[in-house]
């Protein structure tokens, strides 16, 4: 997110909705002022889970890990809360054509461990994140890239032709061009991911190794990580961006369940949380005064179709109108007014608020209507076995509201639901990956870059990194491809506006409504802020002496 920004699967479920004109924005926006004395070398904590996978710039994409990279690694750029792009490693990203860009870094930064960052240190790093071969799961990133298929061949099993990327080339030591495969407007915002980081010599010669202690070039050094405990990182004193931390370091402390981790916060054993149980949401304004937190961020939660599943494609594909029919059956407006507290706000579309192409009323069948819905369901075929199961991860506080879900479709269509819980979020990634989900599944996604396009392709394209539900059609991945060759970034934003409309035809998911971070933070620190992406700001955290 973060000094990139790490778009990733949403661990927890207590967060809302961004309005088209709020603030907020990127991981260099300040914070609240500070009051007291200040300890710059203060160590404050953070409440987190154990990452799903070790620390790779290729294959972290979810919350717990995520963050922790924000801190120790940098990317080219990041964004503002307007869209626009800000220069972190980089001194300028260019092009004339949207197809070939040329990026020329800043003089002077270096590594954690002291050796230079060159062009080479990205090139290297996203030929060996794009290898098939090495199995990062965010290998999909640099498809725009001329040779990918070379590097990633498509075929399962298939070998590379190639280790190289035709399409990356170094000039000299601080210069180096990326050509697309066509052009993409938008790939500059691209590059605030966490996959386009660099990553030092080092790494090559024992990716395993750096995946416990990674070696990056952000405002925070790796120091431990004592697995389902904790991570500690410390401020990185030669470090050159703009976005220098003011304090000490970071503690990431592992909790099984946000009312522990709220309980710790309010005894002072936590400093920071990023979100709320929904029990907690009633009380957490009184219990902690000012140091509560109610802010927008772009983020969506929805339910996804394991399409992969029995239930969906025998005897034959689920027709879209049977999941239309679902969507209609749920009373988003109630159950974010009671079980959420009103701290979020019901969908009218796949694609967040703050983002660039943001539309409201977007769809329709984001709308409760029982008797539409049990049309559309007949309509369509009926639901297999007429039952459903929602797979969660119990640990982020999602039971209540899937259980909410779950009535709200029963007794609007008598289609038997039920709750799938996972003991926490590793778990339930986990059988995402391996196609265990039975039926359908808790899903949520925080922007990568603030365009529409990262809600929609991102998510929905055939062998995208975020589509782990198996939603593939062909007649959609064409008109992706339309909107991802506009000439201009407005032309493909309003191309995936339209796209966006189209989706009520294919229902790759069932959007529900936009996130908020509702959170607090202890007596101790002071400057907490929170970025787009919902996490907070890391570097602009100050602890009080």
């Amino acid at each position: 997110m973060r000094g990139a920004k790490s778009a990733k699967w949403v661990t927890g479920a207590i967060i809302v909705a961004l309005a088209a004109t709020a603030c907020g924005g990127g991981k260099s926006e300040g914070g609240n002022d500070a009051k007291g004395k200040v300890d710059p070398n203060g160590i404050f904590s953070i409440e987190v889970g154990e990452p799903e996978k070790p620390l790779l710039t290729g294959d972290t994409m979810e919350s717990n890990g995520s963050i922790v990279m924000a801190g120790l690694f940098s990317t080219l750029v990041d964004y503002k809360a307007d869209g626009s792009l800000e220069m972190i490693n980089a001194e300028s990203v260019t092009t004339t054509d949207s197809k070939l860009w040329t990026v020329k870094l800043k003089k002077g930064w270096k590594f954690h461990d002291g050796t230079p960052v060159t062009a080479k240190s990205f090139v290297d790093a996203w030929n060996w994140n794009a290898n098939v071969e090495n199995a990062q799961g965010l290998a999909s990133w640099y498809a725009d890239i001329k040779g990918f298929e070379k590097v990633h061949p498509e075929a399962e099993g298939a070998k590379p032709t190639s280790k190289t990327l035709d399409g990356l080339k170094v000039l000299d030591e601080n210069t180096f061009t990326i050509e697309l495969a066509k052009p993409v407007p938008y790939f500059a915002h691209k590059l605030a991911y966490i996959s386009f980081a660099p990553l030092p010599e080092s790494f090559f010669k024992d990716p395993e190794a750096a995946g416990q202690k990674p070696v990056g070039n952000g405002p925070y050094k790796f120091k431990s990580w004592d697995h389902k405990k904790q991570i500690e990182i410390v401020r990185y004193d030669g470090y050159t961006g703009p976005n220098k931390a003011k304090n000490g370091g970071v503690v990431f402390k592992n909790y099984t369940t946000l009312e522990a981790a709220y309980e710790d916060l309010k005894s002072g054993n936590v400093d920071v949380l990023r979100q709320l149980a929904p029990k907690d949401l009633p009380v957490y304004r009184s219990d902690l005064g000012d140091r509560a937190v109610d802010q927008p961020y772009s983020a969506i939660q929805t339910v996804a179709v394991a399409f992969y599943a029995d239930q969906w494609k025998k005897p034959k594909q689920v027709d879209p109108k049977v999941i239309q029919g679902l969507s209609m059956a749920i009373d988003r407006a109630t159950i974010t007014k009671t079980v959420l507290n009103g701290t979020r706000e019901p969908a009218t579309g796949w694609v967040a608020q703050g983002v660039l192409g943001y539309q409201p009323n977007a769809v329709e069948v984001t709308k409760f209507d029982p008797a539409k819905a049990k049309e559309l369901i007949k309509a369509g075929g009926g639901v297999p076995n007429n039952k459903i199961s929602i797979q969660y991860n119990a640990d982020g506080g999602h039971k209540e509201w899937v259980e909410a879900v779950c009535n709200s479709i029963t007794q609007a269509t008598s289609v038997e639901c039920v709750g799938d819980g996972k003991p926490d979020f590793q778990a339930d990634l986990q059988a995402r990956k391996n196609q265990q989900v039975k039926s359908l599944y808790r899903s949520g996604w925080v922007l990568d870059y603030p365009v529409n396009a990262n809600f929609i392709s991102d998510l929905f394209r055939t062998g995208a990194g975020g589509n782990q539900g198996g939603f593939s059609n062909k007649e959609l991945d064409a008109k992706i491809a339309k909107a991802d060759s506009a000439k201009t970034l407005e032309e493909s934003v309003k191309e995936y506006q339209a796209i966006e409309k189209d989706l009520v035809n294919y229902m790759p998911s069932i959007p529900l409504w936009y996130y908020k971070v509702n959170a607090g933070y202890s007596e101790k620190v002071s400057g907490v802020a929170y970025g787009q992406d919902g996490d907070p700001i890391l570097t602009g955290v100050e602890v009080k002496k």
